[in-house]
């Protein structure tokens, strides 16, 4: 049976900072002429109108973190700590964005206490059994949301390149299962999201681990099997694994909801032109069709 709609989720900030970084290394933050900086949503433009043309969507949500404050944050202390502050070039475009988004109809879905992946791995559950969903990303955390009928585009260096992942191709190209990333994680830790797993366990070993018992469960259970070396730093690891496991898991259970018909890609040409008037992105114009 064909599925009813080709759903487009954005991680908003994945988009936001790349395109911000992106383009600001140089110095150029792209001021208008009211002095406000707009590099990172100039960029991000180009990248979702990039991937609405070539994916197609009839359907497009964007997703957003609102404040580093979450459950994570609670369930750990140190989750995300190594992360700096927003530079102050960045701080007023987060607003400004989601006055574009909403320029081009797309609903702004955010819950306090969540982030912009949980949101996403949501909202992909609710439309997966009716249609195909495609979620564009620059973040590898969002690989274990990969399932039937939901794929994972992943942002490569320049522009118009990504990295698809689907149900078909993902174990060939990553040697598990989507949902094994989680127990990956809870293994190896992520440097980026500062939490450790098992201090002492890489990617490499990690991923051997899985390959041979599959989840953290049956590795616990053959854990006489192990190597000395790896059972010594399991065994001395065991809280940090389990919370680190749960860092990892997107929730797919958040109470949020945004009926596809308010998502339908369909926009008024005029009110994006002036809201890119107002931004001064006349060059950008030309992409709206």
């Amino acid at each position: 049976m064909s599925k009813q709609s080709n759903v487009l989720l954005v991680d908003g900030m994945a988009l936001l900072f790349r395109g911000f970084f992106a383009t600001s290394f140089r110095g150029n933050f792209m001021k208008n002429s009211k002095g406000v900086p707009t590099n990172g949503i100039y960029q991000f433009l180009r990248y979702f109108l990039d991937a609405v043309d070539k994916f197609e969507p009839t359907h497009v949500v964007c997703c957003w973190d609102m404040g580093s404050k979450t459950f994570r944050t609670e369930l750990f202390d140190g989750y995300k700590a190594n992360r700096s502050a927003p530079p102050e070039e960045l701080i007023p475009q987060f607003d400004l964005i989601k006055e574009v988004a909403e320029a081009f109809n797309l609903p702004n879905i955010g819950l306090e206490n969540f982030e912009a992946d949980d949101c996403i791995g949501t909202l992909a559950n609710q439309y997966a059994s009716e249609n195909d969903v495609i979620i564009l990303t620059g973040d590898q955390d969002i690989l274990q949301l990969v399932d039937d009928g939901i794929s994972v585009a992943i942002m490569k260096k320049g522009q118009g390149n990504y990295d698809v992942f689907s149900h078909e191709t993902f174990y060939e190209k990553k040697g598990i299962r989507p949902k094994q990333m989680i127990d990956l994680k809870g293994l190896m830790g992520d440097t980026s999201d500062n939490y450790p797993g098992v201090k002492g366990i890489g990617e490499k070993t990690a991923l051997k681990l899985i390959q041979e018992y599959e989840t953290i469960e049956n590795i616990l259970d053959n854990i006489d099997r192990l190597p000395k070396g790896v059972q010594t730093k399991i065994s001395e690891n065991l809280d940090m694994l389990h919370l680190s496991r749960d860092l990892a898991e997107i929730r797919c259970d958040v109470p949020i909801e945004c009926s596809l018909e308010r998502a339908k890609w369909s926009y008024d040409k005029k009110k994006i032109e002036e809201k890119f008037t107002d931004l001064e992105f006349n060059n950008l114009i030309k992409l709206v069709n």
